[in-house]
């Protein structure tokens, strides 16, 4: 594997996922129940088609049993699990001795099931049934696929060596529940601890596309609990602000951080009726411009898109210099107020809906759309709304 991997100039290490770590334990523990020799590193593939040489920790074999674990190497990535040990126990039991609650049956002769520090799916929506290990169907497949392979390397006739029996692997991570309070497992329905997880084996560091998943993840359990109405937030100012002063229900709400344009065509796609946009309008400046990645870096037109509408409001030269000259979007606010022309903030919050509306492109006519746009202090500056039969009075 390349080790390495340049974002925006810098030089970042890859790492692998936690499904990696959880096949290269199986595939050591399984070679070292049917050796009876402790191995110290073992080799495996990915869905990426990159091979990962890992090692292998604690060892231990018993009698038609071994276990081991794999240290999580997330590379140059901000990873809550890093560093975390992940067990891998294989062993050969009594079909009537295996879980019935928590394994997985993968093949005729293989379960998998959970063990400690591993969490359990209690909501709908994920790729996982709910009352199972959260291990992804992936992982599961890479574990499988291990285990296929060190059978046959090995010559085993199944049937003759199992004799009705069947090989049980168990993961687990001692740590697990308490690093899961670092993650997104709460608002995903996972409890008890980390999830098994990974499309592709491989830890990108500084990828953007994990967290897009957890989202969407989020956004798929609330619309299976019978959700219509979806709200998006990039922070804490528009999640306070919803359900202090707005009546949303928490459980409405999901916080998107930056990524406007990826959640407006994901809530498209989940089917929701209603998207409620609300935040503060540093952000939301933005959308009103057509920014879909609210990111500084990607994009901060603040000043630019502001001057831009208070000019075609009739605001003088001297005015748009003062706010040309604000370092924030706040700071704006008191100059704009002072010169009474608050009636820009409306303008923006309407333009916010109508671009985040339209981005929805085809299939958008059933949707409604309305966008929340807050001060840093909380006060409603505006409100836009898209497709609305009846608008609802903007000064609520």
């Amino acid at each position: 594997m390349e080790k390495y991997v340049y974002v925006d100039g810098k030089k970042y290490k890859r790492g692998y996922t936690t499904g990696s770590c959880a096949a290269a334990a199986t595939k050591a523990a399984l070679t070292m129940m049917i050796t009876g020799v402790k191995i110290d590193n073992v080799e495996i593939s990915t869905p990426k088609g990159i091979n990962l040489s890992i090692d292998i920790f604690n060892q231990k074999i018993g009698k038609e049993s071994a276990q081991c674990c794999v240290r999580k190497d997330a590379g140059d990535d901000i990873d809550a699990t890093n560093n975390m040990e992940i067990y891998s126990k294989v062993e050969i039991i009594n079909t009537e001795d295996i879980p019935t609650i928590c394994a997985v049956k993968i093949l005729d002769y293989l379960e998998i099931s959970s063990g400690f520090g591993i969490g359990i799916v209690t909501k709908k929506g994920l790729s996982t049934e709910v009352g199972r290990p959260a291990i992804n169907p992936v992982p599961l497949k890479m574990i499988s696929k291990e285990v296929q392979n060190i059978i046959e390397e090995n010559c085993i006739d199944i049937k003759k060596w199992l004799e009705n029996k069947k090989i049980l692997v168990t993961i687990s991570a001692p740590m697990g529940e308490k690093i899961a309070l670092d993650t997104f497992n709460s608002n995903l329905g996972i409890v008890g601890g980390i999830s098994i997880i990974g499309t592709s084996g491989i830890v990108e560091p500084m990828s953007e596309e994990g967290w897009k998943k957890a989202l969407s993840a989020e956004l798929s359990i609330k619309k299976e609990e019978g959700l219509k109405e979806i709200v998006l937030v990039p922070g804490n100012i528009g999640y306070e602000k919803m359900t202090k002063d707005y009546g949303q229900d928490p459980q409405n709400i999901v916080k998107m951080s930056n990524f406007v344009g990826y959640m407006l065509m994901e809530c498209k796609r989940l089917g929701f009726k209603k998207i409620t946009i609300a935040g503060h309008i540093g952000k939301l400046i933005k959308l009103s411009a057509g920014i879909t990645n609210t990111h500084s870096r990607v994009a901060d037109a603040r000043k630019e898109i502001m001057i831009a509408n208070l000019a075609l409001m009739g605001a003088g030269v001297e005015l748009l210099k003062e706010v040309e000259n604000c370092l924030t979007t706040d700071a704006m606010i008191k100059i704009i107020k002072e010169n009474n022309m608050e009636e820009v903030f409306h303008a923006l919050s309407q333009k916010a809906s109508d671009r985040a509306w339209n981005y929805l492109r085809e299939g958008k006519e059933n949707i409604k759309l309305e966008v929340f746009m807050f001060s840093m202090d909380g006060e409603l500056l505006g409100i836009g709304k898209t497709n609305f039969d009846i608008l609802i009075n903007q000064n609520k």
